[in-house]
């Protein structure tokens, strides 16, 4: 039953399998403790739930009303103008449209993040430049940097999640509106706002407002995260008229179901209790990021979000600690090797309550250090195969000293590494056979392993074998005869010279000018030549750095998701 569980992984390189999956393969029906779906655990409250349940026959039974209706009142609710909103089946419906009917030709993101941002565009012929955020700073976005990045690049469309999701770094209001006024000229600026009632680092960090008012800029924003209801997929974008408009044409008349409207029309009821469950997401993320930080070897990366990004020990392979997790403990977490920008070391752990938590840390103590708290960490590198095309990409980054491979990014798709496969073969050195006396030459450069953090350090030899195993080595000689003067011993005929050290790779010199319309996302930058350009460029301007964090809001009515003020 176990393999049946964990081989659920295999089959899905986009994300974790459902929780229906899971819990069909579980045996019981039942699904595991859920640290993967970063949901809302307190809301909907028990007694809202039970009111759903008994309305279930005419929710199920009838048609919905028409989305406009349900936008009208979620607008009332909000206090926006209907005009500026668009309601899609989730916002994957949504990011699936605006890249349909805004984006262009191309598009940036920072990466890590959420992969329906780097696979939509990809899948529909546009390039992505992919911004990737650095380990050293805490996966902090540098909005100077990316801007200069964007210019680089020649990109006309921009996207930000805000907090960003897997890390959950923040960026304060402030910085976002100067950025937008440095990037007034593309065609698109997205701010996916997917987990901001989750941030207290500011009382109203959204930016709905210039939206509104801007003629390039767009908010995305969730409701299924923040009301603990996934499966009833709906979520919202705010724009000025003219684009919600052109996407709310687009969207068919039914395309929310009964249960967005029935959820949407009890929420004016319910605001109190709403307000309470973010902020004990808020204080339950406090204490987890507390009790996760006293594990070992376990890095816990500041977060605004309902989850913690988390760094294994080293030595522990993500997957195997996932499916031990799983099997062993029956917990879910994300492990986050198959996104883009990260590796098999990162899990991603949604915030739930310290009961759950308790559970997950002793989990984690047992299969990260055996049963002692603080042993050592086991060396966990007989994983599985299919643990992360990333990881691949790294390794492979560090063999050229950060300048590129051609193709590299494709290698690591194409091989199978980012979707179940076998991930991405390592180049193997060629046999160099050496004269006894000489000293032997390293078979292969593998470059600067700097550039890219500890990320590519783990297992990079892994893929290769024994470095001695595949070398021959030459037969042994007899001692020479004494000589006045000393000689070097004579190499065997039968042994080949050493080939000439390889030269130095070039620096890659970004391209100048738009890529043409049309031309895939795969001919642009490879993985390694985008991590050879996040150098702060000279002139870069410096006042779009992040500002300090502050305390947390003091919601005491309906927390308003449009930033606007508190609503009654």
């Amino acid at each position: 039953m176990a393999d049946n569980v964990t081989s659920l992984f295999r089959s899905t390189a986009a994300h974790s399998p459902s929780m229906a999956a899971l819990a069909r393969e579980g045996g019981d029906g039942t699904g595991p403790v859920d640290f993967c779906i970063p949901c809302n655990p307190y809301f909907p409250t028990p007694a809202m739930m039970d009111t759903m349940a008994a309305r279930l026959k005419d929710i199920i039974t009838y048609y919905p009303s028409s989305a406009d209706t349900i936008t009208a009142e979620l607008c009332n609710l909000l206090q926006l103008p209907p005009q500026a909103v668009a309601m899609g089946n989730g916002s994957t419906e949504l990011i699936t449209w605006i890249d349909h009917l805004l984006v262009r030709e191309s598009l940036a993101i920072p990466v890590p993040t959420f992969g329906r941002w780097t696979d939509q565009p990809m899948e529909t012929g546009k390039r992505v430049d992919m911004f990737p955020l650095q380990e050293s700073s805490g996966f902090a976005l540098d909005l100077a940097q990316y801007a200069e990045f964007i210019r680089t690049r020649g990109t006309r469309v921009a996207v930000i999640c805000n907090p960003n999701n897997p890390d959950g770094g923040f960026l304060h209001k402030h910085a976002l509106v100067q950025f937008m006024d440095a990037m007034a000229d593309l065609d698109l600026i997205i701010i996916d706002e997917s987990f901001l009632e989750f941030a207290d680092a500011e009382s109203e960090p959204s930016v709905v407002q210039e939206a509104m008012i801007r003629p390039n800029v767009i908010v995305l924003r969730s409701l299924g995260k923040n009301f603990g209801l996934h499966g009833i997929r709906f979520g919202y974008m705010v724009a000025n008229p003219s684009l919600a408009g052109r996407v709310r044409s687009m969207l068919p008349k039914w395309n929310l179901n009964a249960f967005a409207e029935y959820v949407v029309f009890m929420l004016k009821e319910h605001g109190a209790e709403y307000a309470q469950s973010l902020h004990q997401v808020r204080r339950d993320r406090l204490d987890m990021a507390s009790q996760l930080s006293a594990l070992p070897g376990l890095t816990v990366y500041p977060s605004q979000g309902n989850f913690l990004f988390v760094r294994l020990p080293v030595g522990a392979e993500g997957t195997v600690v996932r499916d031990r997790m799983l099997t062993e403990h029956r917990i879910l977490v994300r492990e986050c090797g198959n996104k883009i920008g990260s590796s098999s070391r990162f899990l991603r752990l949604v915030v739930r309550p310290q009961v759950d938590v308790r559970r997950l840390v002793s989990g984690l103590e047992q299969v990260l250090y055996g049963t002692r708290r603080g042993a050592a960490v086991p060396e966990l590198a007989q994983g599985t195969g299919y643990s992360s095309g990333t990881a691949a990409v790294d390794r492979l980054v560090g063999q050229t000293n950060g300048a590129g491979m051609q193709d590299l990014a494709a290698m690591a798709v194409g091989g199978g590494g980012m979707g179940g496969g076998v991930g991405m073969p390592m180049p193997v050195a060629q046999p160099v056979a050496v004269p006894a006396a000489a000293p032997m030459a390293p078979a292969a450069s593998m470059g600067s392993m700097g550039s890219i953090g500890s990320m590519a350090s783990t297992g990079s030899m892994a893929s290769t074998g024994s470095m001695g195993a595949g070398m021959p080595m030459p037969a042994q000689m007899p001692a020479p005869a004494p000589m006045p003067a000393p000689a070097p011993a004579p190499v065997p005929a039968q042994m080949p010279t050493p080939p000439p050290a390889p030269a130095a790779p070039a620096p890659f010199a970004p391209p100048s000018g738009p890529t043409p319309v049309g031309v895939p996302a795969r001919g642009g930058l490879t993985a390694a030549q985008v991590r050879g350009m996040t150098a702060p460029a000279p002139g870069a301007p410096q006042e779009l750095s992040q500002a300090p964090a502050t305390g947390w809001p003091n919601a005491q009515s309906w927390p308003n998701a449009a930033g606007m003020g508190q609503a009654g």
